[in-house]
Parts: C-alpha cells; sequence; structure tokens
C-alpha cells in the first residue's frame, strides 16, 4: 500500500491542484491524506477546503483549521520575529473574516490524529499515525533539531511501537528520521514551503509488514497566479515575497 501524505496547503489553491494532479499520476498510490493547516496565508480557503471535500481526501485538524473554527484569540503560529508575528496575524483575522459557515464548520470537524493500519484493522502493526504538530497538540513545533529523547517523548505519548510511522507537519520543512525502530516523518509544506525550495512538497509512504519506503516528492505550479492572488487580495505582500523564496526571503545586503 502506498500512501501519499500533504500538509500545509494554507489555502494555496494552485499547489494543492498541482499536488493532486501528480498524485493523480501514480497509479500505485491507494490513499490519500491530509495531515491540516488548510487555510491561512493566501486567498483561497474556501476553495482549498472545497477541494479537499469533493475529492474525498481525509484528513486531520491542523492549528490554524482548529484556532479559525473556534474563533481563538489567535491561530498558535510560532514567529521568528515582531514582523513575522504582526503578519500572523493580519493573515489570521483576513482569513477568519473570509471563510463561508460551511468552511468553518468542515475545519470544526476535523478530527485532532488519525490511525492507519496498513495490514488492516484486524494486524497490530505497524501503525502510521497522522498527527499536524505532535501527538499532544498541534501547535507544537517539531524541527529536524530535536533530539532523540524528544521523538521517543512524542512516540510514548502516541503509542508508537517498533515499526510505526508518526507523521507530521507544522513546520513547512520536510525530515525523516528512525529512533528506535519508530519512523518520524515531517511532510514538508503544499502550499508554503520553508525549505528553500517555492515547489509545492508532499510524501509518498509504502508500507506493508513493514514500512517500506519513504519518498519526498516536490512538484512544480502556478507560482505567478498563487502570488497575484495574494497581491490583489488584502493580504499583505510579503506573502507572495515568501513564497518565491520557498520560505522568509533573506534581507537584502546594502553595499
Amino acid at each position: 500500500m502506498k500512501y501519499a501524505l500533504i500538509s500545509d496547503v494554507h489555502s494555496n489553491l494552485p499547489a494543492l491542484e498541482a499536488v493532486l494532479a501528480d498524485i493523480d499520476g501514480r497509479e500505485e498510490i491507494g490513499a490519500v491524506y491530509h495531515l491540516g493547516d488548510l487555510v491561512g496565508y493566501a486567498p483561497w480557503p474556501d476553495e482549498t477546503v472545497a477541494l479537499l471535500r469533493d475529492r474525498r481526501v481525509p484528513g486531520i485538524a491542523g492549528n490554524y483549521d482548529s484556532t479559525v473554527a473556534t474563533d481563538y484569540k489567535h491561530c498558535g503560529c510560532k514567529a521568528d520575529s515582531l514582523r513575522g508575528e504582526e503578519l500572523s496575524h493580519l493573515s489570521y483575522e483576513w482569513t477568519r473574516s473570509h471563510v463561508l459557515p460551511e468552511t468553518k464548520r468542515a475545519l470544526w470537524e476535523l478530527p485532532f490524529r488519525m490511525d492507519l493500519r496498513p495490514m488492516g484493522g484486524h494486524k497490530s502493526r505497524p501503525q502510521i499515525i497522522l498527527v499536524h504538530g505532535a501527538p499532544t497538540l498541534n501547535t507544537l513545533y517539531w524541527t529536524e533539531d530535536r533530539p532523540d529523547t524528544f521523538c521517543t517523548k512524542m512516540a510514548q505519548a502516541a503509542g508508537a511501537k517498533e515499526g510505526d510511522l508518526i507523521a507530521f507537519g507544522h513546520t513547512h520543512k520536510p525530515w525523516h528520521r528512525e529512533v528506535k525502530g519508530i519512523h518520524f516523518l515531517n511532510t514538508g509544506s503544499v502550499g508554503k514551503p520553508k525549505d528553500g525550495d517555492w515547489r509545492a512538497g508532499y510524501v509518498l509512504v509504502e508500507a506493508a509488514e513493514e514500512i517500506e519506503a519513504v519518498e519526498f516528492v516536490r512538484v512544480e505550479y502556478d507560482l505567478e497566479r498563487a502570488t497575484e492572488g495574494i497581491v490583489q487580495s488584502e493580504l499583505p505582500d510579503e506573502f507572495a515575497d515568501q513564497l518565491y523564496a520557498g520560505g522568509t526571503p533573506k534581507p537584502v545586503e546594502i553595499p
């Protein structure tokens, strides 16, 4: 069984369309799941949620999804600067004021976590555990520099055992590590990568009696359409710059 895992679309409809088209071209994929953060930062929250609904792609709630759904005071986003924090608030307020009631309801209905068993529910292993940030909170940033002890702690919280895989997103930077026989996989981001590569990213996981392979996939999409959509909206133009840069643009050095 081969799974396609997508995460952190963040209302980037052109990127999502390109990723789904790429998935459609791969006959070996048996199922597609999303790991949350469907909305925020780009001007197509309703269209993004509707497309995944129409395609019957199941998934879980990211921090952006659950905070928009519950009208929380902020999006649960972590910023590395005062401007970054300001931008997160601007994006959150724009999204909350523009989503349709049915979109908000769809976000509210998303579960916190999903468990997959490639060999069927009559077999206990392996498990593929889908969360957004971590098994404890969807706002927790699980970065690649976290020590093995942190990974083990999260595995215990999730009930994961040797041979299982925990997949998550939230940081928008893809990585894969194995600790004590448990796979830890960050799927990266479809719509807002932060690893310096502007292309949309997702992951293929092949699993049967064990986790057999993990493959990171990058897909080119209509970047101009995405950035023009941001610029023509009331969202800050900086979000378009971030898409071009594959993350936060480096400051321009003045000679």
